[in-house]
């Protein structure tokens, strides 16, 4: 029997969000029923809400999550109810092209649930990225819940379901950041932030952050940035290359998603070295290069989707990292919230006041 819930959902583009009673079936064949602990509020979300994804409303928005299951369905065999876990958004297939080379990081046709949620009359529900966890509990692929060490807090946990694993990831499964490199990351939010993280953890001898806010440089430095550099004082290009000896970085992050910032990342590597695009642009956005520098400066030009992670790897081990006191995923963590503060969330998020609002339920 479909149980009744809270859900927050996106009802049309640019509309505020609205706390609603959605209807959560019983988990079908392969599938899973989580209860949600905590869930960060993404700029995923809010681009969802701005219709800046697909215009499948009404949305169940929150994809962040930690939780633990609560029921699962015919063949699930890999979770069970009590199990704490993270969701994911890469419940990978196993069967497609990627998978049988051996790069399930790359799969092409990753697991939903197969029912709908819905509104009390019936309307169906779009669940943000298959996931949907502002809620008290939301259904899913069973694919979708890795399991992780229940010693660590929920509201930490959550955040590898999306924006924290993007940029450890970016630095460390696409840029390959090695040990003794130098490594410039262009925006310093959530994602840059995490990237700085990561390049820290690979080893990387210097961190240089850039940013148009100093406080922001300021929080890139306690996440292991060894230099910060503002962009709105100082060409970034410039400085980037004056503290690496004239040559540029081994691996650029741009955390942004603009072509501006994008152009700059380019020219602020060293010959052969690789540019990593993790920031998200708009549909709408156009980038133009100079061919001959693109084939003249070499290396590799990489975007990174969900750091090119693979959850049953990556979540439990970074948890454990931060179980070890050698990453604290908790200074990710600005405030914890109530399901009804989500609107609010966003509008703080769009100001840049926090690194991740997370829902506690």
């Amino acid at each position: 029997m479909a149980q009744e819930v809270r859900g927050v959902i996106a009802p049309g583009k640019n509309e505020p969000v609205r706390l609603e009673t959605i209807l959560v079936p019983d988990p079908g064949p392969g599938e899973a029923v989580v209860k949600i602990q905590a869930c960060g509020v993404c700029h995923t979300d809010l681009h969802y809400k701005q219709g800046g994804i697909n215009d499948d409303f009404p949305f169940l928005l929150g994809h962040e999550a930690a939780g633990v299951v609560e029921s699962v369905g015919a063949g699930v065999t890999d979770v069970a109810p009590g199990d704490f876990v993270v969701l994911n958004w890469r419940a990978v297939c196993g069967a497609c092209r990627a998978c049988l080379r051996g790069r399930p990081q790359y799969c092409f046709d990753t697991h939903n649930a197969r029912q709908k949620m819905t509104l009390k009359d019936g309307t169906e529900l779009s669940p943000a990225l298959g996931i949907g966890a502002f809620a008290d509990k939301t259904l899913v692929a069973a694919g979708q819940c890795t399991k992780v060490d229940p010693a660590v807090s929920p509201a930490v946990a959550g955040l590898l379901g999306c924006g924290v694993m993007a940029g450890i990831g970016a630095a460390l499964n696409t840029g390959q950041v090695g040990r003794g490199d130098a490594v410039a990351v262009i925006g310093c939010g959530g994602v840059g932030d995490a990237a700085v993280v990561g390049a820290r953890l690979a080893g990387a001898s210097k961190i240089i952050a850039v940013d148009i806010d100093d406080g922001k440089l300021t929080t890139a430095l306690s996440m292991g940035a060894t230099h910060t550099v503002n962009s709105r004082t100082a060409d970034p290009v410039e400085a980037i290359r004056d503290l690496t000896g004239g040559f540029g970085a081994d691996v650029v992050i741009e955390a942004v998603g603009r072509p501006e910032t994008y152009k700059q990342a380019f020219y602020a590597r060293d010959l052969a070295g690789t540019v990593v695009l993790v920031g998200v642009p708009t549909p709408e956005m156009t980038l133009e290069l100079p061919l001959l520098d693109v084939f003249g400066r070499g290396g590799a030009l990489k975007s990174s989707w969900y750091g090119d992670c693979l959850p049953s790897r990556d979540f439990p081990m970074l948890i454990d990292l931060h179980l070890q006191g050698r990453i604290d995923l908790a200074a990710f963590v600005t405030e914890t919230i109530g399901i009804e503060d989500v609107e609010s969330a966003f509008a703080r998020m769009h100001a840049g006041d926090v690194l991740r609002s997370v829902v506690t339920l």
